[in-house]
């Protein structure tokens, strides 16, 4: 018995340290990953994770905090109407059928009543959204297919009920007053875009499909009647392709500008990632692709972002209110904030009352 312990036991220690080792290796390759991958590093939210799903959105009754309490009847959105009715913005929201209830219905209770006209392009009827069923298959595959109808209906439907036209994600938040205020010196007959401007594959740049983007209504025209019309320089006849990528190919082929959405201190209006990626220094790798994707320089800490911030992306449904609370709720005390009527929109009622005056002398 003692020789064949001392046979054996020289085998079992080796099985043994091999799995031990094994999984040491393993466990070990796994807790890297995890902590460098960059996607997990970037976008892992504790206010999306399954123990906080109980907090999420839907448990937030939107109406609970109104417009009508103290501090909101000191405010004056006298300029902010002006601009609503003057820049007329519809928004078109990418979404799909799981995600009707888990995120569409928070930007309709959200950011998405601000716009002039408001859908939801989806594979599927939802009339509590509404949607618009495109007739497309539904996956990340075929969301420039998807783009192209969604454009194709709103050019059918709506191009001349609205001024400028946005696309944004299911998980993107928009500031919709600070973007008619950065397209109110333009004309939406002019052939321009705006968004998160990237560098790589076209030419001119091309606008993040996350951080949303929004075209004038001559741009809508030119990328239906002529782009998806006549293929050249623009993958018309594919539904396969990286959305933003592809329509910043289709645009530039038709002359559509890719606008300079940065402010007058140089800082971006639309972000791909949530706030805290921009603003804490060191989040965001300088190793990441966003570094390399960016069109114009960057800053990182709290001159990252422009005062009048549009978007941003990858905002959880949670993160929707949190937001909204913050941009439309929250006041400090004894800071108070006025602006006068632009001269942009001064000069617009002056030539409505004149062509009034005109009109009624005839």
């Amino acid at each position: 018995m003692k020789i064949l312990l001392s046979f054996y036991r020289p085998t079992i220690n080796k099985h043994f340290l091999i799995a031990l080792s094994t999984g040491l290796i393993l466990g070990f390759l796994i807790a890297y990953i995890s902590l460098t991958t960059p996607e997990i590093l970037l976008f892992s939210d504790p206010h999306t994770s399954s123990e906080m799903a109980h907090l999420a959105g839907p448990n937030v009754d939107p109406g609970s905090h109104g417009s009508d309490e103290e501090f909101h009847n000191m405010e004056d959105s006298t300029v902010a109407q002006k601009l609503y009715e003057e820049v007329r913005i519809l928004c078109w929201v990418m979404t799909q059928p799981e995600n009707h209830e888990k995120k569409a219905k928070h930007v309709k209770a959200t950011w998405g009543k601000r716009c002039n006209i408001l859908l939801f392009m989806s594979t599927a009827e939802d009339p509590s959204l509404p949607t618009v069923s495109l007739p497309v298959k539904e996956g990340r595959n075929y969301l420039w297919g998807k783009t192209k109808e969604a454009f194709k209906y709103v050019h059918k439907h709506y191009l001349n009920k609205a001024d400028w036209f946005l696309k944004a994600d299911d998980d993107t938040y928009v500031v919709l007053e600070n973007l008619r205020y950065m397209l109110m010196p333009y004309k939406p007959s002019e052939p321009v875009y705006f968004g998160c401007k990237f560098k790589p594959y076209v030419r001119q740049g091309y606008m993040s499909g996350g951080a949303g983007y929004v075209l004038s209504r001559e741009a809508v025209k030119r990328f239906v009647q002529i782009s998806l019309v006549n293929s050249t320089g623009c993958q018309s006849n594919v539904n396969s392709g990286a959305e933003d990528v592809e329509i910043g190919k289709c645009l530039e082929a038709v002359q559509v500008k890719a606008g300079d959405s940065r402010d007058s201190l140089g800082r971006g209006r639309f972000f791909p990632f949530v706030p805290e990626h921009h603003l804490i220094p060191g989040h965001v790798s300088k190793g990441f692709w966003y570094w390399q994707y960016i069109y114009y320089e960057n800053k990182e800490g709290m001159e990252c972002c422009s005062d009048n911030a549009v978007s941003f992306h990858y905002v959880s449904p949670n993160q929707m209110y949190v937001l909204e609370y913050l941009i439309y709720h929250l006041r400090p005390y004894g800071i108070s904030f006025h602006v006068e009527m632009p001269e942009e929109l001064l000069g617009r009622e002056s030539d409505k009352t004149l062509k009034s005056e005109i009109s009624t002398a005839e």
